[in-house]
């Protein structure tokens, strides 16, 4: 165990030494739920009537353009002391419709990184879907669909949720494979409510188990906000993501951000308690050294994104308190996978 331990802090010294002698290509992948990022516009059969200028909050168009660029601001920063890039790929979840992320990407502070869109809508009853944001000279993508998440209440009427976003391309000139997620909340009750992730992570699960079935090696990302902790049984169990990169072997699944968890690392705070919905889980392929691979995931947490005082004084600095305006930025935290290259 002693030399196991050895091993790995060499490994992680040589890595700094030459990441400090780039010796190294950098790629930033994360995600950010962006909590509730609507236009102005009263769509029909949505739940989007508060985030008009007539509904309860007042959202008009001076609270939506400082959204988004608040929003691009904490984009913009992501991952940058490694970077000056930032996320090469950005999973993102609470968009509206395509329209809105279309406002973000044209944001100063990130245009200039030619973030292309992927959406699609989904039945949501809220109105929200999940989204995905690329960098051509990063990615090339390949295809895209929507894969819609089928759970049903006990009545066995459906209940309609966010679909998961399944996306592949090549990444740094190799293939990537992308789920980008927004489990069922819990509202409800957690045990209640634990069935319907249970079924996001089957779906996952099964998605890329048949990836590596076709291709052992297959580079895989799980992303998203699950509403679910890592130790959470859709997680721990249906996924099976292991908690440490010792126990990893081909053909596992490897949650990135356990570690973090367990020290009390978190991306939300709800009653005065942190939690780590966000999360990135990936396959067994981006552990190996030839080619990209993982070498550490972050939550990132600047200062200004906490809330200093108030009711939510410590928590993640949220766009509305109530319904009053505050000038935040998402009531989540942003994560991110850290990936390098060897240089040739």
């Amino acid at each position: 165990m002693k030399k196991t331990i050895l091993l790995a802090l060499l490994l992680a010294f040589a890595v700094k030494a030459k990441l400090k002698a780039q010796e190294f290509e950098t790629a930033i992948i994360g995600f950010y739920n962006l909590e509730n990022l609507f236009d102005t516009l009263d769509s029909p059969d949505t739940w989007d009537t508060e985030f008009t200028p007539s509904g309860k909050r007042r959202y008009n168009s001076y609270i939506y353009q400082d959204k988004l660029q608040h929003l691009a601001k904490v984009i913009s920063e992501i991952g940058t002391d490694l970077t000056p890039d930032g996320p090469a790929i950005l999973g993102v979840a609470e968009v509206e419709n395509r329209s809105v992320l279309e406002d973000l990407v044209k944001q100063p502070a990130i245009a200039d990184r030619n973030y292309q869109i992927v959406h699609f809508e989904s039945p949501d009853f809220r109105g929200i879907d999940v989204g995905l944001l690329y960098q051509p000279k990063y990615f090339k993508l390949r295809s895209a669909r929507a894969i819609p998440l089928k759970i049903y209440n006990d009545d066995g009427s459906p209940r309609v949720t966010r679909d998961i976003l399944f996306v592949s391309g090549d990444f740094m000139g190799e293939p990537l494979h992308i789920l980008v997620n927004h489990w069922p909340s819990r509202r409800g009750g957690q045990s209640a409510t634990q069935a319907y992730r249970n079924a996001g992570a089957a779906i996952c699960k099964q998605i890329a188990d048949s990836l590596m079935q076709a291709t052992p090696m297959a580079q895989i990302i799980i992303m998203g906000d699950l509403n679910d902790d890592p130790a959470s049984p859709s997680v721990k169990k249906v996924l099976n993501a292991r908690k440490k990169a010792s126990q990893v072997k081909d053909g596992d699944l490897f949650n990135t951000l356990y570690q973090d968890y367990k020290k009390g690392f978190g991306t939300l705070a709800w009653r005065d308690s942190w939690n780590l919905f966000d999360q990135l889980i990936i396959s067994s392929g981006l552990m190996k050294k030839d080619g990209f691979f993982f070498y550490k995931a972050r939550v990132f947490k600047k200062d200004y994104l906490i809330q200093k005082t108030g009711k939510y004084k410590g928590y993640p600095k949220r766009t509305f308190a109530g319904d009053e305006y505050i000038a935040g930025y998402s009531d989540h935290l942003p994560v991110y996978l850290i990936l390098l290259r060897e240089k040739e």
